[in-house]
């Protein structure tokens, strides 16, 4: 019974230490550093104006066309020197013919479909400039994100910046958007001190930018484009570097299963790229890259999900020898683990009715997030998720 308690433990560990501990330990690290002033922030120069190019890859995005464009041609960026290029491989709803209609625009086009990292390499040897800036069709970008983005390359170790992911939330939503709007805000938080710390692990890909001449071709079977392009940048010995104010705007999935869809590909990506990044755990070589990156993404890509599995027979094991009912520590533990799978099944109850209460929505999407990982495991191994474009519903 000593073992299997020792076991429990070291299970709990690894899921508090993913979800809240890492981030309560990186809170501390960069209070003391402050404090100390160990470590300095990048350089911003306001007066650092290179040309970029703006560059979405796209496949049958014609609803999303023109306020795109709108949106980019309003950014607050000296417009000779940013320069839109659309990537519309495969296409044939008529959203090359739409981008044609501007003249402000470049679009390479491509009957064949051949996925999104296809599109992306091809594109990516028609760009000039000497920073690119990756962005969704379906994304609206803040007005300065441009601006604030390319200012942070001033600094020449800053190989990659990331923007922030913003989910658009209603007073009251139902269980998609209420939890994915509290998990990225979770998320911001920790980019935000991943950045102070040292680098953040991996770029959003509704909105980033890398230099150019940094850009390697991405395999063909990549599925997490954004976070592969983002930690080679890292691994040659450049930073990540993250600003909230630089943000793109999309609503949020128009239910959990398209959330879950989205996630169990997310999770399928992560597992990839988790082996082919493998070199990244290398704390010897990557030093505090590598802790940040096991802390922030592998973990919750592998053990942690497994962990959460097993604690549940194990608990009640634990609690059942101990006496159910006699609520001594074991017994205590299973019952609060009992209560929180109780509140996920709320959750699910409640999944499409809005709601105000939206801390009811926190388990459930805890859930489906760890739920995908295992689903996105078996997807992984058999080798069985698409590389073409499979954008999840979104909320009207």
């Amino acid at each position: 019974m000593l073992i299997l308690q020792i076991l429990f433990w070291v299970l709990a560990f690894i899921v508090v230490y993913t979800y809240v501990g890492y981030g309560i330990l990186l809170y501390f690290i960069i209070k003391i550093r402050r404090i100390f002033k160990i470590g300095k922030k990048p350089n911003t120069d306001p007066n650092y104006q290179p040309d970029v190019t703006l560059f979405i890859s796209a496949y049958n995005e014609k609803d999303y066309v023109d306020g795109k464009m709108k949106n980019s041609l309003e950014l607050d960026y000296p417009k000779d020197k940013l320069h839109i290029v659309w990537v519309t491989d495969g296409s044939d709803d008529g959203t090359p013919e739409i981008l044609k209609q501007y003249n402000n625009v470049t679009v390479h086009h491509l009957p064949e479909r051949n996925g999104k990292i296809s599109a992306m390499n091809r594109g990516m040897k028609f760009v000039k400039t000497p920073i690119v800036i990756f962005s969704d069709a379906n994304t609206m970008l803040g007005n300065e994100s441009i601006k604030r983005i390319v200012n942070l390359f001033a600094t020449p170790t800053v190989g990659c910046v990331s923007g922030e992911k913003r989910i658009i939330n209603k007073e009251s939503d139902a269980a998609s958007g209420a939890g994915e709007g509290l998990y990225w805000k979770y998320e911001s938080a920790l980019k935000k001190w991943d950045a102070e710390l040292y680098s953040v692990v991996g770029a959003a890909g509704e909105l980033f930018a890398i230099r150019t001449e940094l850009y390697k071709d991405v395999e063909k079977d990549t599925l997490l484009d954004d976070f592969v392009i983002s930690l080679r940048v890292a691994q040659d010995g450049y930073t990540i570097q993250y600003d909230p104010e630089a943000y793109a705007i999309e609503t949020a999935s128009a239910n959990v299963k398209e959330e879950l869809k989205r996630k169990i590909r997310i999770s399928a990506g992560g597992i990839q790229s988790v082996v082919r990044l493998r070199s990244l755990l290398n704390i010897f070589k990557y030093g505090t890259l590598s802790f940040q990156y096991i802390s922030h993404r592998v973990l919750r890509w592998t053990l942690t999900p497994a962990c959460l599995l097993v604690l549940i027979p194990l608990g009640f094991t634990l609690a059942y020898n101990e006496g159910i009912v006699n609520f001594g520590l074991y017994s205590t533990l299973f019952w609060l683990q009992l209560l929180f799978y109780t509140a996920a099944l709320t959750g699910w109850f409640l999944e499409n009715r809005s709601t105000r209460i939206k801390i009811l929505f926190v388990p459930y999407y805890f859930f489906i997030m760890n739920l995908s990982v295992v689903l996105g495991f078996f997807r992984y191994m058999k080798k069985s998720q698409s590389v073409n474009w499979e954008r999840a519903k979104r909320a009207a």
